[in-house]
């Protein structure tokens, strides 16, 4: 039985949708034609928007979004909802390679372990929720890295550390800084050895719709099963981890990102 969808709801989303950074006003005749509606149509689809605060008048017949996407995003990005939607999709995770996993975030310049799913067999690494870790010696600091502006990044780098946590750890600046080059390019990170001796990981950003990171997840386990042949198959495990975790995030929506 095919499911019936209410037309309104989706020209209503269709129409915030038109709402950017680099065009925070819309009037009726702006959303008219963006959407082919009539301007008596567009008029009634934004009183209705204001009604329910999620659009604010700053002239005649021009709106900008509301507050209310503010105190509903506070809702949707705290660390329990991330936290519970992650959860099953690290437990697949094990399932399918059976080494750990994990899930960060990164705040206050540290990665921060969001979450946890560990195999059945030993692991000698002790990761919980709400730990924090270096971001320079780790899988999950490189690909948080990576992703922020040359700006920011140039700040935090400079207060970083570089302590040396084993042999590996790379405590020079501007080797950190070819390696996020290389991050960016490939699309995920590896730490062989650096901030434990004889574990090696592998990390991926989970990307928002809008582009901004999310989450990242990684694979670990001791360098003699992570071989360059373990690796490239938990790469491949994770990029289907993180269709699975957008899917729980936002639904099975037709719309779809890079």
């Amino acid at each position: 039985m095919a499911v019936q969808h209410n037309n309104s709801v989706a020209r209503a989303f269709a129409i915030l949708d038109l709402f950017t950074e680099n065009r925070p006003h819309l009037t009726a005749r702006d959303v008219a034609h963006e959407l082919d509606l009539n301007n008596v149509t567009a008029h009634r689809f934004l009183h209705s928007l204001e009604s329910v605060g999620a659009l604010v008048p700053v002239s005649r017949g021009t709106y900008r979004l509301g507050h209310l996407f503010v105190d509903l995003a506070r809702r949707v990005t705290s660390h329990k909802v991330l936290a519970d939607a992650v959860q099953p999709v690290l437990d697949w995770i094990v399932e399918t390679i059976n080494e750990g996993t994990m899930a960060a975030i990164f705040e206050t310049n540290s990665v921060v372990c969001l979450a946890t799913s560990l195999p059945r067999r030993h692991l000698f690494v002790d990761v919980r929720p709400g730990m924090r870790l270096e971001p320079y010696c780790t899988s999950h600091g490189k690909v948080w890295l990576a992703s922020l502006d040359d700006k920011t990044l140039d700040k935090v780098l400079a207060e970083m550390p570089f302590v040396a946590m084993t042999e590996r750890t790379i405590t020079r600046r501007e080797t950190l800084e070819r390696e996020l080059q290389a991050v960016r390019a490939q699309g995920y990170a590896v730490n062989d050895g650096e901030r434990e001796e004889g574990l090696r990981t592998v990390a991926i950003p989970v990307r928002g719709r809008d582009g901004a990171l999310v989450t990242s997840l990684s694979v670990y386990g001791p360098t003699s099963r992570m071989t360059n042949e373990a690796i490239t198959e938990a790469k491949t495990v994770l990029f289907q981890a993180a269709r699975r975790l957008d899917q729980a995030l936002y639904g099975h929506s037709k719309q779809s990102h890079t």
